[in-house]
């Protein structure tokens, strides 16, 4: 039908989404989507996120009254400007203890190294101040508020409700009718651009109230040239903040102390940005110039309309997201709202529709949440409606942090990987201060608990406060990032330095034990057990980052005197031990309790994400490891699931994984608060995962698990389908990375290996194993290689 000239002049909105409506949906596009016949009632259960990487919006589809609950990633409590005592957490000269604390844990007497160690190698608590949240001084993210969107209808019961999360385009969007009005909403974020998009639109004029709600103060609040601009500051540190929208519609405008009502509409569009004078410069944290930053991109965006800025954003985001597909044959429900679509999959419906639904969900909230010139994702992503969240809404480095960026580099979203390697790069400074200050050793550290100022001591309390391997682990980001891309560049000017101070500190703080073997004292394992000669999972880092500091130096030819000495450090490091019940020992000490479900397994670190461990070069070390996996069981908190997903993957049980998996996608319970684990871990019903509470690590984790099922690379080859479920019979991934540069499609028929197309970034040999069998393979850049089952015809 073509549209008269007119009314595509009058209604242009109308028109573009009239025109949506009459193009045929794809199955594609309905499978990979998350959809609700209701409003949203709760933020953690039921909103959906959507972001633009620097920040994060939830909506909840609200007939009566739209909101849109939001934060900005850099905006934060507590820290430097909190107050004149903040010390980032060091305490000057807390080394002097350490020699006393190795005599004792030498001499068996852990309880009064424990004391000792509680009285003088944790960090500062937390100073409770006046304008402080819970959190006192050591800070959390901030939700920066909420706007509120009132439509003139009210509260009334609509015909035909639809609420939607399209990942194929990265949009949100609600839909409904009240008699023969029909309403439409589209929501999205603007990366290249740096703001949020709300679309308000009807086929009859209406009435809008718009209002902005915060908890911080208020400095200034005016509308301008159509800018409606709220200026203000966390109340405790005095940060500063400026959030903005520009508002373009077809009805009456009329503001007034705050309100700003709109009459006769048929659209309003509201193009909103924010930013605060945060910047990554210790030990100040200060001095970005926001408001340029908001006049900036607000002006950018001014001579763009609806289908502009969406095209934009859509050129954008399927670039990335459309690098990855994965399709497998069983039956999909896209046809029922997705929480009734969990809970009959949980009941044990066939739905592998929602199981491919869960993976790329996880990639769209990586890039909603993470992109270049972006802080890196926190707990909960880039999403938080809470002045004082659940663990400070912080960068929990004893896992949380490294498992939000596993799917990165595997998923084909290596950009997405930059925010936290420039993240750990800015965390030298303050990390080599807390080194010297509780170890007198060089290099950096960073333990449990890590704010946005530059807090890198260990944490208040033993044991889950005392973590200086952090730093070692976020340092194989830094070489994974090379592993996939062989950037060398990147490598000698950013990753190997940083890598290279994270090995000092260890080649320092490693001291010889009664056997001769380099251990870590006083250690912890993280969160779980009492002080020890040497936990496991510190061991493990160590040999890791010194390994990969080794591999780097040789791949750049420089440094071979630090290479020697990080050689010999390496292969005195205590190795993994096999305890008295066949396990993988947890602590240098043979003390593992068979019958602990604790929710960490950190011993396991050299099995995933490391490759100290494998099936195929250590093969009764990986026995070990699955041994203390079943004592641990299936039972855990949501990321640990998705660890457990990878963990069982690694040891090439498929169906264990997979059982896991399911277990991640259980509908769950949980409150909205950190008091209780109770209720069961699973995902809440706008599928982000419950730890209990809500935390993104766990959808990150699960995403990467799949990908760990159908493609591995750490040991040296790519292992096509090393762990493939038995249910997923037939299917194809497209896109997956690979280390070494290569980019994966693989397809499998009734559980077999049927092609591999593999394309590499340079010219060489690719070794290729499936089924035990191993291949070497010419390639060439930028040129694929189809890889037939044939080549692995005598193991078939």
């Amino acid at each position: 039908m073509l549209c008269p000239i007119p009314i595509l002049k009058k209604y242009p909105l109308l028109v573009f989404f009239l025109l949506v409506q009459l193009l045929p949906a794809k199955a594609q596009d309905q499978a990979l989507a998350l959809w609700y016949d209701k409003p949203a009632t709760d933020w953690m259960r039921e909103a959906l996120p959507i972001g633009n990487g620097y920040m994060g919006v939830m909506f909840f589809g609200g007939v009566g009254e739209e909101q849109l609950q939001f934060s900005e990633g850099s905006l934060w409590s507590g820290g430097p400007h909190s107050t004149p005592a903040y010390t980032y957490g060091n305490k000057a000269g807390a080394w002097q203890y350490l020699p006393q604390i190795r005599q004792l844990i030498s001499e068996g007497k852990l309880r009064e190294a424990d004391r000792l160690v509680q009285r003088h190698l944790t960090g500062k608590a937390p100073a409770k101040l006046e304008n402080s949240t819970d959190w006192g001084d050591y800070g959390a993210q901030q939700t920066m508020g909420d706007l509120y969107v009132a439509l003139g209808h009210g509260e009334v019961t609509p015909q035909n409700y639809r609420r939607e999360l399209n990942l194929n385009n990265g949009t949100g969007s609600v839909s409904y009718q009240i008699g023969s009005t029909k309403y439409k909403r589209l929501y999205f974020g603007n990366y290249p651009k740096g703001v949020m998009v709300y679309s308000f639109s009807s086929s009859r004029p209406e009435n809008y109230t718009i209002v902005y709600k915060t908890p911080h103060a208020k400095d200034y609040e005016r509308f301008e040239n159509g800018v409606y601009s709220f200026g203000g500051h966390v109340s405790d540190n005095g940060q500063e903040f400026e959030m903005a929208y520009r508002i373009s519609t077809d009805g009456q405008l009329r503001y007034s102390g705050g309100t700003m009502q709109v009459s006769g509409a048929t659209y309003v569009q509201l193009v909103h940005t924010a930013a605060t004078d945060y910047l990554w410069d210790y030990p100040t944290y200060r001095g970005n110039d926001y408001k340029a930053i908001v006049a900036q991109r607000l002006e950018a965006v001014k001579p763009l309309n609806l289908n502009k800025l969406l095209k934009e954003h859509t050129r954008d985001y399927t670039a990335l997201f459309n690098r990855v597909t994965l399709k497998l044959s069983g039956n999909s429900l896209h046809n029922l709202p997705t929480n009734m679509r969990q809970h009959n999959y949980f009941s044990g419906a066939e739905d592998q529709g929602l199981e491919v639904l869960y993976f790329q969900y996880g990639r769209y909230l990586m890039i909603s949440a993470s992109r270049p010139g972006t802080l890196p994702m926190h707990l909960q992503g880039k999403w938080n409606n809470s002045t004082s969240p659940p663990w400070a809404a912080d960068y929990h480095t004893n896992i949380n942090l490294q498992m939000l960026y596993w799917p990165a580099e595997v998923t084909n979203l290596s950009e997405c990987h930059t925010p936290l390697l420039d993240y750990t790069s800015a965390l030298v400074a303050p990390g080599r201060q807390s080194a010297k200050e509780f170890f007198n050793a060089r290099g950096w550290i960073v333990n449990t608990m890590n704010n946005a100022y530059g807090y890198t001591a260990p944490g208040w309390e033993v044991p889950w406060g005392f973590f200086p391997g952090g730093a070692a682990w976020l340092a194989q980001h830094l070489w994974e990032h090379y592993a996939f891309s062989q950037d060398k560049s990147y490598l000698s000017l950013q990753a190997y330095p940083v890598m290279r101070e994270a090995a000092l500190f260890w080649m320092d703080y490693l001291t010889p034990d009664s056997s001769g073997f380099l251990v870590s004292s006083p250690s912890y394992s993280p969160e779980h057990g009492g002080i020890s000669g040497g936990s496991s999972m510190d061991h493990q880092l160590a040999w890791d980052v010194l390994n990969n500091c080794i591999k780097a130096a040789e791949v750049l030819g420089i440094d071979e005197a630090f290479a020697s000495e990080a050689r010999q450090v390496r292969d005195k490091i205590m190795p993994p031990q096999i305890g008295r019940w066949g396990q993988l020992q947890e602590w240098k000490e043979d003390v593992d309790d068979p019958e602990s479900r604790h929710r960490h397994v950190s011993h396991l670190f050299a099995l995933h994400p490391g490759s100290q461990i494998s099936p195929h070069e250590t093969p009764e070390l990986a026995r070990a490891a699955q041994v203390s996996l079943e004592a641990r069981g299936d039972e855990g908190t949501g990321w640990s699931l998705a660890w457990k997903i990878n963990f069982w993957s690694r040891l090439r049980d498929g169906d264990r994984a997979h059982k896991l998996y399911r277990m991640v996608l259980k509908p769950a319970g949980g409150k909205s608060n950190a008091e209780s684990f109770t209720n069961g871990s699973g995902s809440y019903a706008n599928l982000l995962d419950a730890h209990p509470p809500f935390q993104l690590d766990g959808n990150m984790g699960a995403t990467a698990g799949v990908a760990e099922m159908l493609l591995q690379s750490h040991a040296g080859f790519l292992e096509l389908l090393p762990a493939l479920p038995s249910v997923w019979l037939t299917g194809e991934v497209k896109g997956l990375r690979a280390r070494g540069g290569y980019t994966v499609d693989v397809i499998w028929k009734e559980g077999r290996l049927k092609r591999a197309i593999i394309k590499a970034d340079s010219t060489g040999e690719c070794i290729i194993s499936y089924n035990g069998e191993i291949r070497t393979i010419p390639v060439v850049a930028g040129q694929t290689v189809t890889v037939n089952i044939s080549k692995f015809a005598n193991k078939e």
